[in-house]
Parts: structure tokens; sequence; C-alpha cells
């Protein structure tokens, strides 16, 4: 048996609404009884009515203006603890405030000369274009524009070179509007990063931060000079790490670059990226033409390992091996089939084919042909180039690197020092 629902009127007096008598079937009641019974059922029906539509309030309220307490408390958790705060909403402004004078604009210039070709000497041709032909070699004066930022008080600029390649000219344009002459102390090809010297003292610097530990999703701010427009800053977030230079277009490279979406123009090479800390994490250097929200960068830890030895030596030895190499697929191995001409027979299925090996190089010296398969360097497998690569660039000039190969379906194992590759990195 279920407890009877306890009531009360508006005076606060009690009554059992089970215990009402219906006046239809007790004739004997009085009439000012029966005025009273009206009254309370009235009085009772009534407030169940406010209670019933108090209750429906309650969940149409609920319904559409939903309380931070109804949300997944596990959604409020996993919320990421680096997002900036609502009432944090300039930190890229702050960011912005903290290196915006570090970073500079690198004016470079180059003379281009040119000679006619060869054939206009032929008499004929004098004869036929007369004056119009070119008698002397013809020079221009090629100038162009990137970013760059100051690494020590002393004047000590890093920039990308591409930037400075090949100048004749350099000039730094500092965020108060000073400007001085630059002198390239080095620049790496390879990791497309060169180091400006300028005559200065007590200038400002950036802070560098861990590019090691950087996540997809993080913020990213691009600050530099694009299309001649001086510190111009973009933002966005990491898109990716460890794009390698063969994925991003530029298979000369040796760098896992940083990809981003903050905006990066022809004038931003060489300035920084940035984490939302204002730490430099990167430094911006590469556009795949045509694409949107599609940057690269050198992350920081690559550049300024590279800068420290250019400022040392002037220049930076990278080991190499002097082949050309490509990753065995199954389409690869039908059109070796197919290519007659090649004379390439490939019985692995897998591993890096040796296409090409340079003469006097490394690689010849320890014996390596075309149509060997490398299996393995120092030891671990290798399955792509881009893994071959990173061995060879974690190995030493002159030093030791076991190179396992399979040659005719047999296993060999040679030892290979490797060399340091020829490039141009430092002009001095």
């Amino acid at each position: 048996m279920q407890p009877k629902p306890d009531h009360t009127d508006q005076n606060g007096t009690g009554f059992d609404a089970s215990n009402l008598e219906d006046p239809l079937k007790n004739p004997v009641v009085a009439p000012h009884q029966l005025d009273m019974s009206r009254k309370s059922v009235q009085k009772s029906a009534t407030f169940l009515s406010l209670l019933f539509v108090g209750a429906m309030g309650t969940l149409l309220g609920t319904q559409f203006t939903p309380s931070r307490a109804l949300l997944p408390q596990q959604t409020l958790a996993q919320l990421p603890a680096s997002l900036p705060s609502n009432t944090d909403s300039s930190f890229i402004a702050t960011a912005v405030e903290k290196v915006g004078p570090a970073v500079v604009r690198i004016d470079s210039s180059r003379t281009v000369r040119s000679r006619a070709p060869s054939i206009f000497n032929d008499p004929f041709f004098r004869g036929l274009f007369g004056s119009g032909i070119p008698q002397a070699p013809s020079t221009q004066v090629v100038q162009g524009s990137g970013s760059g930022f100051i690494l020590q008080a002393n004047g000590l600029v890093l920039t990308n070179a591409h930037v400075v390649n090949a100048a004749d000219t350099v000039t730094v344009t500092l965020k108060d509007g000073r400007s001085f002459t630059g002198k390239v102390l080095g620049q790496d090809d390879l990791t497309d990063v060169a180091v400006v010297k300028i005559q200065a003292n007590n200038l400002p610097t950036v802070s560098l931060g861990n590019s090691d530990q950087l996540r997809p999703g993080e913020w990213a701010i691009a600050i530099g000079n694009p299309l001649g427009l001086d510190n111009s800053v973009t933002a966005g977030i990491i898109s990716a790490t460890g794009r390698t230079s063969s994925q991003i277009g530029a298979p000369d490279k040796r760098v896992g670059f940083i990809q981003t979406d903050a905006a990066i123009n022809p004038g931003n090479s060489g300035g920084p990226l940035l984490n939302q800390q204002g730490q430099v994490i990167g430094m911006n250097t590469a556009i795949i033409g045509g694409a949107q929200g599609l940057g690269f960068a050198i992350p920081i830890k690559t550049a300024q390992q590279i800068a420290n030895q250019l400022i040392a030596t002037g220049k930076v030895e990278h080991p190499y091996l002097g082949i050309q190499m490509a990753t065995l697929t199954p389409a690869l191995k039908e059109r070796l089939r197919r290519n007659s001409d090649l004379n390439i027979q490939v019985r692995e299925d897998e591993g890096i084919l040796v296409v090409g090996v340079g003469r006097n190089s490394p690689a010849a010296r320890a014996g390596i042909r075309p149509g060997d398969v490398i299996r393995k360097v120092d030891g671990r497998v290798v399955k792509t180039v881009d893994e071959v690569q990173q061995a060879v660039e974690n190995s030493s000039v002159g030093g030791n690197l076991p190179v396992e190969i399979s040659r005719s379906g047999q296993r060999l194992a040679l030892a290979v020092k490797p060399g340091a590759f020829p490039t141009q990195t430092s002009r001095q």
C-alpha cells in the first residue's frame, strides 16, 4: 500500500485529499460543508496546476538553456590546457610585441652577367642582324628581399641561405628604421640556413623554444616582410611535423620541416615562426606554389645547430655517399623489367635501389654498384630514401658506416666512409 500524498493549501493547512466526500453521493452533507469542500478542491487543483506548470518550465528551461553542469564532465576535462583562456585573447599581440623588434628585413643584390650566344659570332648572322647583335657581355642587377631575426645582441642574424645566396651586397634593416651593411659569415645550402653579421651592439634578440616537443594543433605565429610589407603578422596552427624534403618537393634539402597554415608568402623567408609564448620554434623557408595553407619552416633546433657551425668555421660538413637512389616499389620493379636499356635486374621486393653511383664517391670506393638494393644502414632496416638520407646525415665524415646490400640475390656487408658533401657553404 503506497503512502498518500501530503498537500498544503494557501494557509498552510494540511489535508488528506482522499478523505473528501462526494456531495452527490451523500445528501446529508450540510450546504456550508459542501461549499467548503468545493473551495478546498479548487485550491488543491490550482496548487497542482502550478506544480505542473513549474515542472514543465524547469524541463523546457534545461532543454533550451543548458547550464555548464549539464555538459559532459569528460569533455570539460579533455579541453587542452595550452589553449589561451577567454581573458587572454591578446596573446598573439603580446608575443609579437616581445619578438617584433628583433625581426629584420634583409635586402640583397647581385650582378648577373650574360653573354651573347656564340652562334652570333658567325659572319652570316652578323650580316643579317647588323648592329642588333650585342658585342659585349651585358650585366643586370638582381635584387631580392627576405626576413631574418637577431640571435645575439652583438649583431648575429639568422636567415635563409637562398635570401643571401651569391649576393654582392646585403642590407639589414631593423624595425626601428636603422639600416646596416651585413656580411654573410656562412651559408648552408642543404639546410637553407645562413648567418649574417652586422656591426651593432645591444640589439634586441629573440628567445628560442623547443622544436622537438611541437604537437600538431598548437598555435603558430609568423612574422616577416612578405611582398615588401614590413613586420606583417599571421597566425595559425602547427599542421604537422617531420615533413621530409621529398614530401614538400625539395629533395635537395636535408631537413624535417614543420608544416603550418599560418600564411607565408615570398619575403617571409628567413623570418621566425613563434609559439604562443613568443618563443622561436622555426624559421620560415618554403611554400608550395598554388597551394593555400601550406607553409614550411626549419625547426629552430636544426637551424641553431647549423648556425653554430657557420659562426665557428664558416661552413658545415654534411656526410654523403654519392649515390642516386629510389625507393623500390612493385611499379618501379616492373618499369625496370620492361626497360632493357638500363640493364638492371632486381630480385628484391623492398629496399632502396641504387640507380647511379658518382665517380670517385665514397660509395664507389666502398664497392656499391648501380642495381644494388640497400637493405640496412648502420644496422637498421631502411625502406625509404628519406630513411637512408637521415641515417647518412646522422653519421660522421670519415667514419665507418655499415651498409648491407642485396646484389643478384646475395647479401653483402660493406663498410662505407662517408665524405663531406661538396657544396658552397661559405663566402669570405
